[in-house]
């Protein structure tokens, strides 16, 4: 037991000592808490660039234009010629949504027919185009009920809207950056650093020693150990301390989350390890784990349905710590549920651990013999 401990002390004393390791696992995880939810802490984005073609050019429709220019969410960038030339800038990244004021808007609206507009937006990224068409919409429903009142001087009757717009938003309900994105990030974060710090330790010491590592059963116990109270630190900072000074949701089972978080962590140094163990240079912790951090939370399906997610992808997902952690961890933090409500995610990260634990125990597990092999035991 002695062995164990002093390997623990050992890791902690590494990372402290390791400046990559310690700007990774620590620097890291505090430094994003606070910049990260600052960014969404008004749930909403602003400014965003449109582009305007107007095909009418009448008094109407430059009273639209100047309406949408004055949006909070929205500012005008552009008014290009004609829609081919707007769609080739919107695919460019230059906008965020295109709004088409077609030809004979006022006359249409005069006569009493109804007015078409046509409002696209670019769905490279999801929150910004729902705001984008969700504010530019609500402008082009208060100018068609403005419009009715228009119709009613010409017609001598009152008329319906010329211009009608229903929006039901899918899956994020409360249309909020904040509360639908944060916590599941949170999650990811912790686990990203977490990789990365084992990846780093691992692939210096293996480049130091120029062979591969072996560690005996009390060494990697104490590494593991060590791993996962940093770990642990940078889990329950985001769900406790960040989430209070943010005012994100929290509180929710704190019992299970300590029984949820312990097993995500556990899963997540298992499988550390075992990648970590692939590592050559530290170098490489670094160039595959952050090209992984927004795969991996798509594949978490904590954006929409895993029902709108392609099987062979939804298989795969189950295989990632992430998957069920970031689920499991959003549910008891935020909605209060009961061990049974995630029982499943229990279940896959208690297999995931069994499952990581043992590759790790292949790769890293035996002693070097004096003419510099290895042996497993």
């Amino acid at each position: 037991m002695s062995a164990v401990w002093a390997s623990l002390r050992q890791t902690l004393m590494a990372v402290l000592l390791d400046r990559y390791a310690i700007v990774v696992m620590v620097g890291a995880v505090i430094l994003y808490s606070f910049f990260y939810p600052a960014a969404y802490r008004h749930q909403v984005a602003g400014n965003l660039p449109i582009l305007v073609v107007d095909e009418d050019h009448s008094a109407t429709s430059r009273e639209l234009l100047r309406r949408l220019d004055a949006l909070r969410v929205a500012h005008v960038v552009g008014q290009p010629a004609d829609i081919d030339s707007a769609r080739q800038q919107l695919e460019a990244g230059h906008a965020e949504g295109i709004v088409l004021i077609p030809a004979n808007l006022e006359r249409d609206i005069l006569r009493g027919h109804p007015a078409k507009l046509v409002l696209l937006g670019n769905g490279a990224y999801l929150g910004r185009a729902s705001w984008v068409l969700g504010s530019v919409a609500d402008a082009l429903g208060a100018f068609g009920r403005e419009a009715a009142v228009t119709q009613a001087a010409f017609m001598g009757a009152p008329q319906a809207p010329p211009v009608t717009l229903v929006q039901r938003p899918l899956y994020n309900t409360q249309e909020g950056y904040g509360s639908a994105i944060v916590p599941g990030v949170a999650e990811l974060i912790v686990h990203q650093t977490l990789l990365m710090g084992i990846g780093v330790l691992l692939g210096g010491r293996r480049l130091a020693l120029g062979r591969r590592l072996r560690f005996d059963l009390p060494t990697l116990a104490g590494m593991a150990l060590g791993f996962g109270l940093i770990g642990l630190f940078g889990l329950f900072y985001y769900a406790g301390f960040t989430a209070w000074v943010q005012d994100y949701p929290r509180g929710g089972n704190p019992a299970g989350q300590l029984l949820g978080g312990t097993l995500f962590i556990a899963a997540t140094v298992a499988f550390g390890l075992f990648v970590g163990s692939f590592f050559r240079t530290r170098e490489r912790a670094f160039q595959y784990v952050i090209a992984t951090s927004i795969p991996l939370f798509f594949l978490a399906n904590l954006s929409w349905p895993t029902v709108m997610t392609p099987q062979p992808l939804v298989w795969l997902s189950q295989l990632l710590p992430t998957t069920s952690g970031i689920n499991m961890m959003v549910r008891l933090t935020q909605m209060d549920a009961d061990l049974a409500d995630v029982g499943h995610e229990l279940i896959t990260l208690v297999v995931l651990l069994v499952l990581y634990g043992s590759l790790a125990l292949w790769r890293l597990h035996g002693e070097i013999t004096d003419r510099g092999r290895t042996r497993t035991e």
